[in-house]
């Protein structure tokens, strides 16, 4: 039976998790509330993309921003994402590049180095190229003045999580991703996907088969990496994924301009 308020925490729980969109104080909840709210990710994603394209055609429009001070637009909307996910994703890519070089092929050490605060020279580097990355691809969406697909990337990196959850074990004994993982809802985990693809593709804008592929293509590779290393995910493999992901579909987007 559908329970509304289950539903409607567990929406505000990813919103409280994955950004740093006020939804007030959440007092102590069931471990399968914490669990449904994997279901929102994409939701989330897409509210995310919405902020951001909203931010851009205001900023454009009220200020006239056009042609070299384009750079600035992209400037701003970049800083916009990474303040409002509170740079969670980049947290866990750089976890991960500083475990996969300095882990040595080691499982343990691997795991090990991904607790460490400290960020190594390859994590900044890794960090940096993302960012980089990133910014080109919003400058050349916001030169053609598509200011709607930057609701894509943010849906698909989301809902990337899901996918790979259905399909990887979670390997870090505690936390709050094992909770995530024990309390995952999977059946209802496919039709989200099922639903989101399909919705996705009816939408029939140009490249939205190519995001999709290059999206499938690069989560296949990530879960290759982490199943030979770590024979499973963790948080940080998570977050790294979606920054991933993101940086995948802009890239293609932009590309396919």
């Amino acid at each position: 039976m559908f329970n509304f308020n289950q539903h409607l925490n567990a929406l505000r729980t990813a919103l409280q998790f994955l950004t740093i969109f006020p939804v007030g104080r959440l007092t102590s909840q069931e471990q399968s509330t914490t669990g449904l709210s994997l279901l929102y990710y994409p939701l989330v994603g897409l509210l995310l993309g919405f902020v951001l394209a909203v931010f851009a055609w205001f900023a454009q429009s009220a200020l006239n921003i056009y042609s070299v001070q384009l750079f600035l637009l992209a400037g701003l909307v970049l800083a916009l994402w990474v303040m409002l996910t509170g740079a969670l994703h980049l947290d866990g890519l750089a976890d991960c590049a500083d475990a996969w070089m300095g882990g040595l092929g080691n499982k343990q050490r691997t795991l090990a180095l991904m607790k460490d605060p400290t960020s190594g020279p390859i994590a900044v580097t890794v960090m940096v190229l993302s960012l980089l990355l990133k910014f080109t691809a919003l400058l050349a969406l916001l030169q053609y003045a598509s200011l709607w697909m930057l609701l894509i990337a943010p849906f698909v990196a989301r809902l990337s999580v899901l996918v790979l959850l259905l399909v990887t074990p979670y390997v870090r004994p505690q936390g709050l991703g094992e909770v995530l993982s024990k309390h995952f809802p999977r059946q209802e985990a496919k039709v989200v996907v099922a639903v989101a693809v399909i919705l996705f593709l009816f939408l029939n804008f140009s490249g939205a088969v190519s995001v999709l592929v290059m999206a499938a293509v690069t989560l296949v590779l990530l879960r290759t990496m982490m199943m030979s290393r770590l024979k499973g995910c963790t948080g940080d493999t998570l977050g790294a994924t979606i920054e991933i992901v993101e940086v995948v579909s802009l890239v293609t987007l932009a590309a396919l301009l």
